[in-house]
């Protein structure tokens, strides 16, 4: 493996079969070949990625006809491969299909969802404009839930776990462009825009799997809440919560870092920016309205 795709594969060794089960149950591992005489067998996590999963299945059978080869010019049992999916999708979402598309929607509500709260709206003070975003969050995760599991069966375990994950993932988002516009005006709404749908979601993975990107963008894309809630929602509703941390921690970040933007800038003298794009705006929509 290593030798085909110098770098492709991470290869750790486990005492037994049930060491492995293990691994792939705490979503540490995409999946393992066991070997035995006359035996391979590959266990594999479907949840975790249906397109690593494939490429586990072609690795496999590679692997099956090198051994098949081996045990012709010895004269050995012919050798049987034999597949486990662990931890398999729903069976609603076979392809992992809804799961992979449920980030870029989510990427799109939030940044309106911050527009119409932080612009149109115009929630003032901080503490006003805070609260809707935390409301509106709940109640759009719990929308997008319904969708996802109640309709499409996608999200089949830790059902409250995930409906957190989906809002929290809205809040952070949203939160974050809010930040922006109180910073630096409208053009915030625009630089969250990009950040979020345009690199986020782009370098996110959720459509096959972090690590099929290439080097350093998988990375970086765990570090955007797209990534993040991706991975994390694939722990809640297939892996028992495993791995979450670390995603977690990702959104509470964003989170945090865009509600003290919010108030930052609510206040001065950090306000200027955002209050001088405002005159502007505003004076240019008189100087149309007096044409």
């Amino acid at each position: 493996m290593t030798h085909a795709v110098p770098g492709g594969f991470a290869v750790r060794r486990y005492a037994d079969i049930a060491a492995a089960r293990s691994a792939i149950r705490h979503h540490d591992i995409y999946g393992a070949f066991a070997v035995s005489p006359g035996q391979l067998t590959l266990l594999e996590a479907s949840a975790a990625s249906p397109t690593v999963a494939q490429v586990l299945d072609g690795l496999g059978q590679q692997l099956l006809q090198h051994a098949s080869e081996r045990s012709a010019v010895h004269a050995q049992p012919r050798v049987t491969l034999a597949t486990v999916d662990v931890v398999p999708t729903a069976a609603t979402d076979p392809r992992g299909l809804v799961l992979g598309s449920t980030i870029l929607p989510l990427c799109i509500v939030s940044v309106i969802m911050a527009a119409v709260i932080a612009l149109i709206v115009g929630f003032r003070p901080a503490w006003r404009q805070i609260m809707a975003l935390g409301v509106v969050s709940a109640t759009a995760g719990w929308g997008a839930y319904l969708v996802a599991q109640c309709l499409l069966g996608a999200l089949p375990h830790l059902h409250a776990a995930s409906w957190a994950v989906l809002s929290l993932t809205l809040f952070a988002m949203s939160a974050t462009t809010a930040g922006l516009i109180a910073l630096i005006g409208p053009a915030g709404l625009g630089l969250s825009a990009a950040l979020m749908i345009f690199v986020g979601n782009g370098f996110s993975g959720a459509t096959s799997a972090p690590q099929l990107l290439p080097t350093a963008i998988d990375h970086i894309g765990q570090w955007f809440p797209p990534g993040a809630a991706a991975s994390l929602l694939r722990s809640t509703a297939y892996f028992n919560g495993n791995g979450a941390a670390g995603h977690l921690s990702v959104l509470i970040i964003w989170s945090v870092l865009g509600l003290a933007a919010v108030v930052a800038g609510h206040h001065s003298p950090v306000r200027f920016a955002a209050s001088a794009s405002m005159r502007a705006t505003e004076r240019h929509s008189q100087v149309v309205h007096s044409s």
